[in-house]
């Protein structure tokens, strides 16, 4: 059982949807800045992928034993820890750069 559900979300989260929806961390960035624009707080692609999980959840509180959710939240399990990952990434950059833009001042 376990290894259909996580089979299933493999499937999912590795197939055409990228072509349709560009990258998770894209698509999620996106979903963020859309939210944010619409409720004045800030998201980040993580949040919006943590958020999916939620209503996966609350989608599973009516009818706990429609497969689709549990899928779906194996799938917004395994993308959640690759936009973690990729924000993580993206912030060290960002920090590597304003030193590096610092020490360039300094040294001018």
């Amino acid at each position: 059982m376990r290894d259909a559900v996580l089979d299933k979300a493999r499937k999912a989260i590795n197939g055409p949807r990228e072509d349709d929806y560009g990258s998770p961390y894209e698509n999620h960035k996106r979903i963020a800045d859309i939210w944010s624009a619409m409720t004045g707080y800030e998201f980040t692609p993580s949040m919006v992928s943590a958020m999916m999980i939620g209503i996966k959840l609350s989608r599973a509180k009516e009818n706990i034993r429609v497969l689709d959710n549990w899928v779906d939240i194996a799938g917004y399990s395994a993308i959640t820890w690759e936009i973690v990952n990729e924000e993580h990434q993206t912030e060290v950059k960002r920090k590597m750069d304003e030193i590096s833009k610092s020490f360039g001042k300094t040294q001018a």
